[in-house]
This record gives C-alpha cells, structure tokens and sequence, in this order.
C-alpha cells in the first residue's frame, strides 16, 4: 500500500535526520572545547608579548598600538571558530526539528492505517506487526518527551534536543506513595547550572500539580545533598 510504503520512508528519513543531529551535536561540543582551549591560548601569548614589550621600554603609546592590532589578529581568527560553532548548533536544531516532523507525520499515517484497517471487511496478517508497535512506542516517548519540554522544563530548553534532555530522563532517585501522592526525590547533578534547572523543573511541575490516572497528585523534589569533610591534622612547628 502507497500508506506503508510512505510509512517507511518517514522512518528512514527520521533516522537520518537523527544521525545527522547526533553528529552535528558532537561537532558543536568539539568546536566549543576548541574555542575555549585557543582563545585561553590566544590571550596569554597576548599578555606575554604586552610583558615583553614593557621589559624591553617601549613608549606607552607603541605598546598599546601593538597590543591593539596583535588582539584584533586573535579576535578575528577565535571569531572565525565562534561562527563554525554556530552554524553547527544550528545545524543540530535543523536536524532535529526535521526528525520530529517525520515523528509527527508517521503518527498521522499511523492513525491513517489504523482507521483503513477498521474499514476492511477482511482482516490480513501483516508481517511487520512488530516494526509497527515499536515505532508507535518511539513516537510515543519522543512525542511525551517534547511535551514534557514544552510544559514543565524552564524557557531556556525551547529548542533543546533529546541529547540535552535526557540526563534529567536518567537521573536515579527514590519514590514514596500513600493513598494521595506520589512524591519523587531526584538525586541532583554534579553541576550547578543543571541543577538550578532542576530546580526550576521540578517548581514547574509541583505548581502545575499533575495528577496520575488514580487520582494522586505527582510532586518533584531533589534530594538534599551534604560534604562532609574528614578533619585535618595541623602539622606542629618545631
């Protein structure tokens, strides 16, 4: 049928765009670690030459001119490194706004397969039943991921991609339950700037105070965290 044979080619296409986002994705990570390690490089062979220059008595005047000109040769070529970063990072959304229209788009020939097969008078088996149900369950979890994006993570995570998702998804914790609620306790990151979004996150979720098909109410919270530091011997002077 024209249907599943459209419905083929949407996955392989949302394959694609999604290797194509995954490189894209490392090829930004690779060119931010470049830019950070040449422009730390770039500015202390600036301070170096200025110090060189102070020792050898050059008139205030030169010094800055040659400063000047010397810092606008590094500026121009980290610009260069800042601009490939870019178009990189763009590249990465493009790819991953063209998967989830493909997502979208299989979930539509899905539900269109769905109501012709209501239609038949004859029921025939179909050989790839099981390729079927796995790309309703991955268009279901990248479609419920999307959501919970669009819906409880802070402003800043719009555009974000599955990649950046997914270590909030994966974080371990804990879960307690009474007749009312269900509370999760999140282990928080090893990072500061993930865990004020985590914060975030889970404030969004308890003020939005979702409830499960049972009826309890579903809260967030993160596990305090505490350092304990062995005491230290003072060494005595003799």
């Amino acid at each position: 049928m024209h249907l599943e044979q459209w419905l083929v080619r949407l996955k392989q296409w949302a394959q694609s765009a999604g290797k194509r986002e995954a490189q894209a994705s490392r090829r930004t990570e690779q060119l931010r670690k470049t830019f950070a390690s040449e422009s730390k490089a770039e500015y202390q062979d600036l301070w170096a030459y200025q110090r060189t220059l102070e020792e050898q008595g050059v008139a205030d005047y030169v010094l800055r001119r040659e400063v000047k000109e010397r810092k606008a040769v590094a500026d121009a070529e980290l610009e260069q490194l800042r601009v490939k970063e870019w178009r990189a990072y763009e590249q990465c959304n493009a790819e991953f706004r063209k998967q989830e229209r493909y997502c979208k788009e299989q979930r539509e020939v899905l539900r269109a397969l769905e109501e012709l097969k209501a239609q038949e008078k004859t029921m025939y088996e179909l050989d790839h039943r099981k390729d079927q149900v796995m790309t309703v369950c991955k268009v279901a979890v990248a479609n419920l991921a999307m959501w919970v994006r669009d819906y409880y993570f802070p402003p800043s995570y719009a555009q974000a991609t599955w990649r950046r998702l997914l270590p909030f998804f994966q974080l371990p914790g804990t879960i307690t339950q009474n007749a009312c609620l269900v509370q999760v306790e999140l282990r928080p990151f090893n990072d500061r700037a993930l865990n004020r979004d985590l914060a975030v996150l889970c404030e969004r979720v308890n003020q939005a105070s979702p409830h499960l098909p049972d009826g309890r109410r579903l809260s967030f919270t993160i596990r305090p965290t505490c350092c304990i530091l062995p005491a230290q011997k003072v060494p005595k002077i003799p």
